[in-house]
């Protein structure tokens, strides 16, 4: 008889199971920290996520709907109705003080005054193994709650995504999670609070690997989808199995000869989406200058920015707020051409103050109401110009919505899901993939694939590129350097002169400053240095050119391994 192994014998004075036990459940976390995807535990997590995600997404949709019933006396379902009742300076003053709160707030919290949204959870997932900030994270859902439960014109997407962002986060932290564990939680998170959003559990999983993780990996599916369909669920569990917005019920094409008039409508969002894109960055560069130059402090930039757009809805109520209620008279064609045309202008505009000011919130709402606009007036013209091989206006205000929206976005594929789950009409997909499929061909050519990877572009992140770019910003040289004596390492003289000769750098550098002062120098070793006392520096080893470039292959082939499983 053979007997099992020392260690696993149950001696029956000292009962060994108990470690045995605790082994193996370290084992298995271990194992799913460290490849979460592939394991039934992680799933369990996912869906975790996913079902706090949904419930983060209503409750921020909660208090924006009882701060907008407080300070108005109608949610954003119905608060134009209120809003043109409402004395000007009530108007006014109640953006204008949610201004101030909003500023105080980013001032306190945040180390540069700035709201984080979906830019920042991009950039999380890029650069920072799917970590967001989570002090200044917090303090931007306050902001974005009150910006937009006090009237601010911006959307409550951006801001929901970025609080899914923090939960994951926090899970994350709380387990370890290596860099792919921790992108994919943040995936799970984002899909389901967008699933949550919009009662749109495919477009919410598609939603996430297209803008967030930006690839589209097999092993980050299941989890993703999972934490999609909690989110979706938590959603109907509330509000029932209803669409976003009430359409009426014939929304088909009259005749396939209308498709062209969609492509033509595409061109006329993609140039509607650059010039909203453009026109939130010239505002917030001009308001900085103005801040620059003044002296204002930067807690009283929100503060005024809240009053302009309170000022501009004195007189067009129809630019407060999120902007459901007038994306929904677009929808339904209760709105003439000449007003679609100029609250689509003026929605523009505000948007361009809110986010420009630094109020807080996202920007996919304001494309939904630019977007529906901009197709109602389009429908107007087409449906009057060809009545008789011509639909309704309103399918083209649906096509316009998801255009403008997939633009803004970078989105193609997702907005276009999103329409169809809110419509569930293949034949009104077509249309709204063609005008999709020429909007983004037109914004492409003058923004970085998207609103969010341009903002990201502007603060020095050059994701867009791809990650042959951004890891050599990430990585550093600490993992390929050579100490000092090690085999193959020039000398110490030979370094000493190396770093006499400005042919040294920094023990923190990274990859990219390394690669490009190589090509700049011609040199084959780079002596690497650190900081002494008294401003001195102390030679501490040795970087080869073939060793940062094999550190450079290591971290490319890593990241396509994760992409393409």
């Amino acid at each position: 008889m053979t007997l099992p192994p020392a260690e696993d014998r149950v001696d029956p004075k000292r009962n060994t199971a108990f470690p045995r036990l605790r082994r193996q459940i370290d084992l298995g976390w271990r194992r799913m920290r460290l490849h979460g995807p592939g394991q039934l535990q992680f799933w369990v997590i996912a869906l975790v996520i996913g079902v706090l995600a949904g419930f983060a997404a209503l409750l921020f949709r909660a208090g924006i709907d009882a701060l907008q019933t407080l300070l108005y006396g109608a949610d954003d379902r119905a608060i134009l109705d209120v809003a043109r009742a409402l004395p000007w300076y009530l108007l006014v003053a109640i953006p204008a003080t949610g201004g101030l709160v909003v500023g105080l707030i980013l001032h306190r919290f945040t180390p540069d005054g700035r709201a984080r949204a979906v830019a920042d959870v991009i950039e999380g997932a890029a650069l920072t193994r799917g970590r967001i900030e989570m002090r200044a994270g917090l303090a931007s859902a306050a902001a974005s709650l009150i910006t937009l439960g006090s009237g601010g014109s911006a959307g409550r997407e951006g801001p929901v995504v970025h609080l899914a962002g923090l939960i994951s986060t926090a899970i994350a932290r709380r387990i370890d999670a290596s860099g792919v564990t921790g992108r994919d939680l943040l995936g799970c998170a984002v899909a389901a609070a967008v699933s949550a959003s919009f009662n749109a559990p495919i477009a919410g999983a598609i939603f996430a690997m297209e803008v967030v993780l930006r690839h589209h990996a097999l092993h980050a599916f299941a989890p993703i989808a999972i934490a999609s369909v909690a989110g979706t669920v938590v959603n109907r569990l509330n509000y029932g199995n209803v669409a976003e917005f009430s359409l009426p019920e014939s929304q088909g094409l009259a005749f396939y000869w209308e498709i062209p008039a969609f492509l033509i409508l595409g061109v006329v969002c993609g140039a509607v989406a650059v010039v909203m894109i453009r026109a939130i960055f010239w505002t917030e560069d001009g308001a900085s200058r103005l801040q620059a130059a003044t002296g204002l402090p930067r807690w009283l930039r929100p503060a005024i920015a809240g009053a302009l757009v309170g000022a501009l809805a004195t007189q067009f109520p129809e630019v407060i707020g999120i902007g459901y209620q007038v994306t929904s008279l677009a929808l339904t064609g209760q709105m003439l051409l000449h007003e679609a045309i100029v609250i689509a202008a003026l929605k523009v505009a505000a948007v361009a103050i809110t986010l420009g000011g630094r109020m807080g919130g996202g920007i996919f709402s304001p494309a939904l109401v630019v977007g529906a606009l901009t197709g109602l007036a389009f429908g107007l013209i087409a449906t009057g110009f060809l009545p008789q091989v011509s639909g309704v206006a309103n399918v083209y205000a649906l096509a316009g919505m998801g255009a403008v929206a997939a633009a803004i976005l970078g989105a193609p594929v997702s907005t276009t899901l999103i329409v169809f789950e809110m419509t569930g009409d293949w034949q009104t997909a077509i249309a709204v993939l063609a005008a999709v499929s020429t909007a983004t061909a037109v914004a492409s050519r003058f923004i970085r694939r998207s609103f969010f990877l341009t903002q990201l572009a502007r603060r020095g992140v050059r994701i867009a590129q791809g990650p042959q770019e951004y890891l050599q910003q990430v990585t550093t040289i600490r993992g390929a350097m050579c100490k000092p004596g090690a085999r193959g390492a020039p000398e110490e003289d030979a370094l000493a002169a190396l770093a006499a000769q400005g042919r040294a750098l920094d023990a923190d550098a990274s990859l990219k400053t390394a690669l490009r002062l190589f090509d700049r120098t011609g040199a084959t070793h780079l002596a690497v240095t650190r900081a002494g006392p008294n401003g001195s520096r102390a030679v501490v080893g040795s970087l080869s050119h073939v060793d940062a470039l094999r550190a450079f292959t290591r971290v490319l082939a890593a990241t396509a391994a994760e992409e393409h499983s």
